[in-house]
């Protein structure tokens, strides 16, 4: 046993409760960011210069977007789970697939119902699809960052069991009595914070003013991120592992990386909008 264990912090599975109107942290944390990623969007929007220009959508457009982009999320994440990760459980009870208090999404499927709102939308309002899907991504790291606090708060999606000399090792109350990595912070981190790091830097260095570069790094980036944080996390039941000790999110992030890396060489190969962002705050400096 490891000699720091760290007693689990048990939390009421109810963030917010007004009456008969129950929101539970996982919703809570769709719907803070939904929200938070919307403002970083309107903020991104605003700055031209990172653009080379005007931004190819306007604000009320991304006002818009968000119901599209939310349905997407919500609609591709519970199909997602339901045939990559539990299909024979639904083909038996196929009303509990709308049953979406009890749990149950696919990022996989989540990002698959989010392409296809950007391409739809996109097409509808003669908005670039890529630069559309470079907003999309940039922010959606602060929601994959909030999902898995959520998950660990509702003691899901735990680690593996733990070497004995590992001082974080954390006993999950539905985990067995063996202590296990805090996997969802690992992925927090990792798809979270480090990835919105990445991809705030290269914005700022001017990636948006080549469509695609962003949407490209976040698929790619997300795709060795999520099998990283496999090698952590204990396979879904249902499953287990799979051909030669890998996971169904190992498999489905496989070719994140492959189609992620296509994009950034045909982003980077593409001609770059305006000046760079550097060169637009030195000429506006040098003016009289």
């Amino acid at each position: 046993m490891p000699f720091l264990l760290i007693d689990f912090p048990v939390f009421n599975p109810v963030a917010v409760s007004l009456g008969p109107i129950v929101i539970r942290w996982y919703a809570l944390a769709y719907i803070v960011g939904i929200v938070l990623g919307w403002i970083y969007a309107r903020s991104l929007i605003k700055k031209e210069r990172l653009w080379g220009g005007p931004a190819p959508i306007t604000l009320p457009q991304l006002d818009d977007f968000i119901l599209w982009v939310t349905i997407g999320i919500i609609v591709g994440g519970r199909t997602g789970y339901v045939l990559f990760y539990n299909l024979p459980f639904f083909i038996e009870h196929p009303a509990e697939i709308l049953e979406l208090w009890k749990g149950g999404m696919s990022f996989h499927g989540g990002f698959l119902g989010c392409v296809a709102a950007v391409m739809w939308f996109a097409r509808r309002n003669n908005i670039s699809i890529l630069s559309l899907g470079d907003i999309t991504t940039a922010v959606a790291p602060i929601g994959l960052f909030l999902g898995r606090l959520a998950n660990f708060i509702n003691s899901e999606l735990w680690g593996r069991p733990a070497e004995a000399s590992l001082p974080w090792a954390m006993i999950f109350p539905n985990g067995g009595p063996l202590p296990r990595h805090p996997s969802q912070l690992y992925e927090a981190g990792l798809e979270g914070i480090v990835l919105f790091a990445i991809l705030a830097i290269m914005i700022r260095m001017g990636a948006l003013r080549r469509p695609g570069l962003i949407l490209g790094s976040f698929i790619a980036i997300y795709g060795i991120a999520r099998i990283i944080g496999e090698h952590f996390r204990e396979p879904d039941p249902q499953l287990g592992f799979l051909w030669g000790g890998l996971t169904m999110g190992m498999l489905l992030s496989v070719p994140m990386i492959i189609v992620g890396a296509i994009i950034i060489v045909a982003a980077v190969r593409r001609k770059a909008n305006g000046p760079a962002p550097d060169s637009v705050s030195s000429s506006v400096q040098g003016q009289p």
